[in-house]
């Protein structure tokens, strides 16, 4: 074990070499990829239908292809799903990495081609053990297994030779033998489509294992976790898995839940790696060992470009590049792929913490924020400020979600937030002074309108009982991979779904 430690030192450190040029020449690589993305769809009928053959700047690929969603790509996709080829990208697609919303049952079907899972998912996971092992050159990862814990996987009808299930699970069934050697447990749990059970089943199979590292979205991690100690009596998780050393963590931020794994794994030297490894690509990986900030990967088969949320729903509306864009404005993320995405919109916002190199944060959902009185509140917002109430009170958050309520009688509006406790403040009503407190520094928008209550009142806040988003999530039929809660809605759908629920 030792011996392969020390291979996979090597071949990390030879990478980092190649992470380095793109940092250095970040703009010259993204050109490229543009480039050969273009030339290599040319002759797809997407490529036909958008004259691929004669554009020659980015500017007539802008003019030609307009911005992209779901439902501007799903006739494509549909398509493809029933065995057609060449629709979207030259090579045979074969998988799709199954994706859909929190509340409602329409599913989006993302096309994965065999370059998007070589050139992007695989070496994003190369990647994140590259950043580790350059970070900690005497890790002892290797010699034991690393837990993952994903999604499930379904094989599709439409098609004898067309496969999907959740990224996750795509990923588990394509990874190469030197990989599946190392994670755990075998697929037949990992891939177990009741969560419940899956839970269950992982906890039991794991807890003898030498586990030195584990995967996984916080939110469901927690509960193995949980679980995990319930059946074997003991405290934290060093106490089952004393050799454990690092959480790769993605899809949601990591700020809510970091209190709740320190107490899990009271380590101070436990490593914590963000990535942002979406359905549709895998976009950035903590880079530093400080957290808060990913560096943005630019050789994965993907051109970014980049929209000012500020233009969104704006007819044409004009998208950055790297060399564009500034730090601290928010952006929605423009993506177009080895898979066939093209000027594709996935729906999550980012700003830039460093240009030089480019390094972001996630802020949140280009659907997921609250302005019904003009405020503007992100999800980066909520969570700062929630993290700020929770540390002048001793609160853990578990859970929460907010959205608006609207002007009545001739009274101001509010938010209205229904948060889980993990550890409920001691003073419940300061807690919810220093959350509005937060946010009014935190965010000039919302600030002004708290301005003598004219426009938004003091937060109205419920507490919920212990489990209540994962009994909300589970009767939607929502629980586990990617799935995750809903931080914030310009509506109250998710506000009454859960008080209804709660009542």
């Amino acid at each position: 074990m030792t011996l392969i430690n020390s291979v996979a030192t090597w071949l990390m450190k030879k990478r980092m070499h190649q992470i380095e040029l793109f940092m250095k020449y970040p703009n010259e690589v993204q050109e490229e990829w543009f480039e050969k993305l273009i030339s290599a769809a040319e002759n797809t009928e997407w490529g036909k239908a958008h004259h691929y053959k004669s554009i020659s700047t980015l500017q007539e690929f802008k003019e030609r292809v307009p911005l992209q969603n779901y439902d501007t790509l799903k006739p494509y996709i549909e398509r493809m799903l029933k065995g057609e080829q060449n629709v979207l990208w030259p090579s045979e697609i074969k998988w799709f990495a199954k994706s859909s919303g929190t509340t409602n049952d329409r599913s989006k079907f993302i096309p994965v081609s065999e370059e998007a899972l070589e050139e992007c998912h695989f070496k994003g996971g190369k990647d994140m053990l590259t950043m580790y092992f350059n970070n900690r050159p005497d890790s002892k990862l290797f010699t034991g297994k690393i837990l993952t814990l994903g999604g499930s996987h379904q094989v599709s009808q439409l098609n004898a030779d067309t496969f999907f299930g959740d990224l996750s699970a795509v990923i588990m069934k394509n990874l190469p033998l030197w990989a599946q050697f190392y994670r755990t447990p075998h697929l037949d749990i990992a891939l177990l489509e009741n969560f419940e059970e899956k839970i269950e089943k992982m906890a039991r199979a794991t807890i003898d294992s030498n586990m030195t590292g584990i995967s996984g979205v916080p939110t469901w991690n927690i509960l193995l976790f949980k679980r995990i100690l319930e059946i074997t009596g003991k405290d934290n998780l060093l106490e089952v898995w004393p050799n454990l050393e690092l959480y790769f963590h993605g899809a949601v931020n990591f700020t809510p839940y970091r209190e709740q794994f320190k107490k899990l794994i009271p380590d101070r030297e436990m490593y914590y790696l963000e990535t942002y490894n979406a359905t549709e690509g895998f976009f950035g990986i903590q880079d530093l060992e400080e957290p808060g900030e990913m560096l943005l990967m630019l050789d994965y088969g993907i051109f970014y470009e980049f929209l000012p949320v500020e233009d969104l729903g704006k007819e044409n509306p004009q998208t950055l590049t790297l060399d564009e864009v500034q730090l601290g404005e928010n952006y929605a993320l423009i993506i177009s792929t080895n898979a066939g995405l093209w000027r594709y919109m996935i729906g999550d916002t980012v700003r830039f913490t460093s240009l030089a190199p480019f390094r972001i944060q996630i802020t949140g959902r280009t659907k997921h924020y609250i302005n019904a009185f003009g405020e503007e509140v992100i999800v980066d917002n909520a969570d700062r400020a929630l993290e700020e109430a929770c540390r002048q009170t001793g609160a853990i958050v578990q859970e929460y979600t907010a959205g608006p309520v609207y002007f009545s009688d001739n009274k101001a509006g509010s938010h209205e937030w229904i948060i889980e406790f993990e550890k409920k403040p001691a003073e419940f009503e300061r807690f919810v002074d220093l959350l509005d407190e937060s946010l009014r520094k935190l965010n000039s928008d919302y600030d002004a309108k708290r301005f003598k209550d004219m426009a938004l009142h003091r937060p109205l806040v419920h507490v919920a009982p212990r489990d209540t988003f994962f009994k909300w999530m589970k009767e939607k039929g929502k629980l586990g991979g990617q799935h995750k809660v809903p931080r914030l809605a310009n509506n109250r759908e998710y506000i009454e779904s859960i008080l209804k629920y709660l009542n």
